[in-house]
């Protein structure tokens, strides 16, 4: 048996739709009759859900960011190894993720930093107030690092965990650009050396 659609489900259907094109295109080179005719979904609903491409745009960085912190939380969650193996795996699979998508930058955030910022301040809103979500979970990890003992306690937190993110997102759009891995091994080099030259793993 089919079945129907229900209304959350219809606004995910959109949001799901439209990531891996705008991810591919940009933001303001996608037309809402792309995403619509891609997602099989008629005009008039899609504004039920959102009354404009600006707040569209607000929900795709807020569902994006949702998922993606959730993927942090998992990813960083306490295990059987010290906070800061776990933090040097999360650099690693951002590593891994860019080089088996062929150098294709899959973040949003890197995709559309540039680009939306200077047209929509609420998309800029939500860009940052996102980025500050993940470099409070990266402080976090840093933190548990330093009371498990696997991260000396010389460096400051936040401001560290606020320096590697900057850097990998820098490197991913150098990755784009390059189209190839060698801005990714060196913020891997950087982080290890931030991190795990003071690291005591004795």
């Amino acid at each position: 048996m089919q079945h129907m659609m229900t209304r959350d489900n219809t606004r995910q259907h959109i949001l799901d739709t439209a990531k891996p094109i705008i991810l591919g295109k940009g933001f303001a080179a996608v037309g809402l009759n792309e995403v619509l005719t891609a997602a099989a979904v008629p005009k008039g609903s899609f504004y039920h859900y959102f009354k404009s491409k600006e707040l569209f745009g607000e929900a795709l960085l807020a569902d994006y960011f949702n998922d993606y912190l959730t993927s942090i939380d998992s990813l960083l969650a306490p295990d059987h190894r010290p906070a800061a193996l776990r933090l040097m795996a999360y650099w690693e699979g951002w590593r891994a993720s860019l080089v088996n998508q062929d150098m294709q930058c899959q973040c949003l955030a890197a995709k559309l930093a540039g680009e939306v910022s200077d047209l929509s301040e609420a998309m800029r809103i939500a860009l940052q107030e996102g980025t500050q979500r993940i470099i409070a979970r990266i402080a976090s990890c840093i933190v548990e690092a330093q009371s498990d003992g696997s991260l000396s306690s010389a460096i400051h937190p936040l401001d560290t965990a606020t320096s590697l993110y900057q850097m990998w997102l820098g490197a991913s759009l150098l990755t784009k650009m390059r189209r190839d891995a060698s801005a990714l091994n060196s913020a891997m080099r950087s982080t290890q050396h931030i991190l795990m030259i003071d690291a005591r793993q004795d």
